[in-house]
């Protein structure tokens, strides 16, 4: 039996899912001399991106600062060795001699839910190259136990959509990588030790991995296949030259080897001062041989040059996360409670309730889902069934969610001139910023303007935002010649703007 040669690849997926079972799944890698005006333009541009790298450290750092907050130190040494490695990926599609050039793979300490992933998941994204992440204790030296090193690299030409050559740049992270270390008490796991680091010291090297593999079903039909079809099987391989490769763990226990080694040259180091800053000082000092003592293979330390440090989060660095963070979890539980239109408003207090919460969970960030999904538990199931149509997270309802649960079902309104207030004070702000003068609305005001908003059917700070930016050239000047800096926004101004302006400016010349 043979295939036509322009076999339907759906077809061939159904057939190998009912005779194999639904696990077996067969991808369709483009050919390796396929003519590039083959491929699609999303993919070309995509290959494209990654491969003018023209980025600074500083434009990378400013990137992570968007969506991780504190950890600057640990920015600065990911931000420049992400570069120096594109900068030389990108050098090396040149003339240039890349044949010295050692490649700066990390290796990243840090306790859970710091933000570890995160900064490189945003790095991948910002420069557009394929990422795959996975925990290291599932990988097994040879593969019949655990999951094959090597698929690792294959798994990149799959987020590549196929680009072998776009996914021979990409970033491969290994997290939990403490976790196969072994022990000097001969009772190390070499199956998942040992092994698994030889498996990887031989990936960060320069080397050929088979694009399909041997031990893979539906790699081996696919190979069928194009013998079918060609006659021959075209071997295919991905190189590990370029691929940049990036561990991390929390390494509990490293900490008192690098104190042990230390021991008397503890110079400036007291042993004073918070357990955090204790442990960032011994962080700080860290040596390859304080993880060769932790249980890993010189040469395998010796591949990840570059070593990090990211610092266990505080109660306020929690809170920035939750106010300032473009990730904020926040944004995900207003969609949440859009999804049945209710609007819900955190305060600065009820977000730093959040934060110290958080913070007795010793998950780090995580712990930022664990308690919000304790506090709106109920809130999400029992609302959508009544008439509640916003409220406001203040630090009491952090305290007590069910209690204030009971109390705005048997009042759905309560909340209704307390969000107009919340909006009108972030308007506020966020005005005084713009103009650098201080603005204020009056209670009247408030109540205007939230009737006009809705008379348009327009939320609050659209509407304010509309309503004085066609002032802006007044409030420039009141910024620029009043000594006056605060200013009422009264019901007159809200009825008649222009005419209050002209009245205010008027004022700064008597």
């Amino acid at each position: 039996m043979a295939f036509d040669k322009k076999f339907n690849p759906d077809e061939l997926k159904q057939f190998l899912k009912s005779k194999y079972g639904p696990g077996v799944q067969v991808e369709i890698f483009p050919k390796a001399d396929q003519d590039p005006t083959d491929e699609g333009e999303e993919q070309a541009e995509r290959r494209s991106r990654a491969l003018r790298f023209d980025y600074k450290p500083s434009q990378i750092k400013e990137c992570l600062d968007r969506y991780v907050i504190e950890q600057s130190d640990a920015k600065k040494v990911l931000a420049t060795a992400i570069c120096d490695h594109y900068h030389h990926i990108q050098g090396c599609q040149g003339e240039e001699d890349c044949r010295d050039y050692k490649k700066q793979n990390i290796i990243l300490v840090g306790p859970t839910g710091v933000g570890k992933t995160y900064l490189i998941q945003n790095i991948a994204r910002l420069i557009g190259v394929p990422f795959v992440k996975a925990d290291a204790t599932k990988y097994s030296e040879t593969g019949y136990v655990g999951g094959d090193v090597e698929d690792l690299i294959r798994e990149l030409v799959h987020q590549a959509d196929g680009d072998i050559q776009l996914g021979e740049c990409g970033i491969v992270y290994l997290d939990e990588i403490d976790k196969i270390a072994t022990h000097t008490s001969g009772m190390g796991r070499d199956v998942s030790g040992h092994g698994v680091q030889r498996g990887l010291l031989k990936l960060m090297e320069e080397t050929e991995v088979p694009l399909r593999s041997p031990t893979d079903i539906a790699s081996q039909m696919q190979a069928f296949m194009d013998f079918q079809s060609k006659g021959e099987v075209e071997k295919k391989t991905i190189s590990t030259k370029h691929i940049l490769f990036i561990v991390s763990g929390a390494f509990t226990g490293l900490s008192d080897l690098i104190k042990k080694r230390l021991g008397s040259k503890q110079i400036g180091f007291t042993g004073t001062g918070s357990s955090a800053e204790q442990e960032h000082y011994l962080y700080e000092r860290v040596k390859s041989v304080d993880f060769i003592d932790y249980g890993f293979e010189a040469e395998f330390i010796g591949r990840l040059p570059v070593v990090m440090h990211c610092n266990p989060l505080s109660v306020q660095d929690l809170f920035k996360i939750l106010k300032y963070s473009e990730g904020s979890l926040l944004k995900q539980y207003k969609k949440d409670f859009l999804a049945y239109d209710i609007d819900v408003y955190f305060t600065d207090e009820g977000m730093q309730g959040i934060a110290r919460e958080a913070e007795t969970e010793e998950t780090g960030a995580r712990g930022l889902m664990t308690v919000c999904e304790r506090i709106f538990r109920e809130y999400k199931y029992q609302l959508p069934d009544h008439d509640v149509k916003e409220f406001i997270v203040g630090q009491e309802m952090t305290e007590n969610p069910l209690e204030k649960l009971k109390s705005l079902l048997e009042d759905p309104t309560q909340y209704q001139s307390k969000v107009v207030e919340f909006q009108l004070g972030k308007i506020e702000q966020e005005l005084s910023d713009r103009y650098g003068i201080e603005i204020a609305f009056t209670a009247e005001a408030s109540q205007c303007i939230a009737k006009k908003a809705k008379e348009v059917d327009a939320d609050l700070l659209s509407y304010s935002a509309d309503l004085l930016k066609k002032f802006e050239h007044g409030l420039n000047l009141l910024r620029k010649n009043s000594k006056k800096k605060k200013f009422l926004i009264d019901e007159d101004f809200v009825l008649d703007p222009a005419d209050t302006v002209e009245r205010w400016i008027r004022e700064t010349y008597q």
